[in-house]
């Protein structure tokens, strides 16, 4: 069962002025395309080839590291592209909201720490909210980790994932991750935040 690039849910150019179109042809139409084809390439012919995304990214210890890479590049991604949207932002309202705000103390507090956990990951990786039992939590993953992996320091339910590798950024960012975390609020989509925290 081979996998597959999922469609963006939205245009290249729809998150501008604040993720560049080229960028998200890059991002998605070369990054996590190779990460789609080399988990194929992984797979093929092995136990693995018939198990879903989930239980790859489940069992990210035992599995090959190119399994666990790429599967948690596709994973990751995927999971991304559904985060941000065109008019979006703004500030998580409802239960999401009341809940970051007790667990924060604000919305401005949350989003200082989550970026602090954004700058503070060297090299490659995510930065997340996560539901942890009843609470939230923010964390970060090396590379293609995530909090879904058995290996994951922090485990949780992703809820928030953002790429703080430099591909997500560079060309209209530069080495500046702080000021694309600053930005990135501008384009993330509350309502399927929200309906991840529902679930």
């Amino acid at each position: 069962m081979a996998f597959t690039l999922p469609a963006l849910p939205y245009a290249h150019d729809a998150l501008e002025p604040y993720i560049d179109t080229l960028t998200m042809q890059i991002h998605h139409g070369k990054h996590h395309q190779a990460y789609v084809d080399n988990l194929n390439k992984a797979i093929a012919g092995t136990e693995n080839e018939n198990k879903s995304l989930e239980d790859l990214v489940a069992t990210a210890g035992k599995v090959s590291a190119p399994v666990r890479n790429n599967g948690g590049g596709h994973w990751n991604h995927s999971f991304f592209w559904e985060t941000l949207g065109p008019n979006a932002g703004g500030s998580p309202s409802g239960k999401l909201g009341d809940a970051i705000n007790a667990t924060f103390n604000s919305f401005d507090e949350f989003k200082t720490k989550f970026a602090q956990a954004g700058i503070g990951r060297f090299g490659s990786g995510w930065a997340w909210l996560i539901q942890k039992g009843d609470g939230l939590e923010i964390t970060s993953t090396p590379n293609q980790d995530n909090p879904l992996m058995d290996v994951a320091e922090v485990k949780g339910t992703p809820l928030l994932g953002v790429d703080v590798w430099e591909h997500a950024y560079y060309l209209k960012y530069q080495n500046k991750r702080p000021d694309y975390l600053a930005a990135i609020w501008n384009v993330i989509n509350w309502d399927a935040v929200a309906k991840r925290y529902k679930r």
